[in-house]
């Protein structure tokens, strides 16, 4: 009887759960919470900044803070640190001797940056640094640190492969790369021939196809590299995990 039931159930839902708000503020609220200076600064982002689409999801933080437990990271590069949500998930998840690499292109969101980690009490382990993020990623290669635990990459989507061969070369063999945006809210799986009444607002900005191009090619490219181990998460708006052979 029951058997027969869950078979119907998993007919009518095609075996999936559908992945609605309820269904994500659920499964935050079950995983490991994430303290109060981090509600604190994911509310002062929501409240002060027009951009804070861009802020790292809650889920991200849990999953990426339960990875640097597993990994015993110690060494982390942020490509993208907006507000400073991640990069301060990061150092939380640290032991006192480790070390966030924050790279941004912008000196907007400093203060805010400064004020949060400050805090928190850890803004000796994060490293800002304000510069163009391929720069000093080679930077990083020239001066051999290729030791990295973990590599974060949420940043300008037209660089993405180019990130990509940068972090290959800094992280170690058993650490991991995380991409974010890898979905582009649902843009990435929309073929170019399927524009339905649904999926008509991807094509209507040309500089937003450029980004689901260059972030597409970047999918394509992992999903046949050779060289790593990977997987792509529905989580948030799409998650590549990637390790080195």
């Amino acid at each position: 009887m029951l058997v027969e039931f869950v078979r119907k159930l998993h007919s009518l839902k095609n075996g999936k759960v559908v992945i609605t708000k309820d269904v994500i503020n659920y499964t935050n609220e079950k995983s490991e919470p994430i303290c109060e200076i981090q509600k604190e600064l994911i509310k002062y982002t929501n409240e002060n900044f027009s951009d804070n689409y861009m802020i790292t999801d809650i889920g991200q933080n849990q999953l990426f803070s339960l990875l640097l437990k597993v990994l015993n990271a110690k060494k982390v590069i942020d490509v993208g640190v907006y507000t400073g949500l991640s990069s301060l998930s990061f150092a939380l998840s640290l032991p006192e001797d480790g070390k966030v690499y924050g790279l941004d292109n912008s000196s907007d969101y400093i203060d805010c940056c400064n004020q949060f980690w400050k805090k928190a009490g850890v803004s000796d382990k994060i490293n800002l640094i304000i510069d163009d993020a391929k720069k000093t990623l080679q930077q990083l290669i020239e001066q051999g640190e290729c030791d990295f635990d973990f590599i974060f990459i949420d940043a300008d989507k037209l660089n993405y492969c180019e990130y990509y061969e940068l972090a290959l070369k800094l992280i170690r063999k058993g650490g991991i790369i995380a991409f974010d945006n890898v979905l582009f809210f649902g843009s990435t799986v929309v073929d170019e021939n399927d524009k339905d009444d649904e999926n008509q607002i991807f094509f209507e900005n040309e500089a937003f196809q450029e980004l689901v191009t260059s972030i597409k090619k970047l999918n394509d490219k992992i999903s046949k590299d050779e060289r790593v181990i990977k997987t792509m998460l529905p989580l948030s708006d799409g998650i590549t995990l990637i390790t080195k052979k």
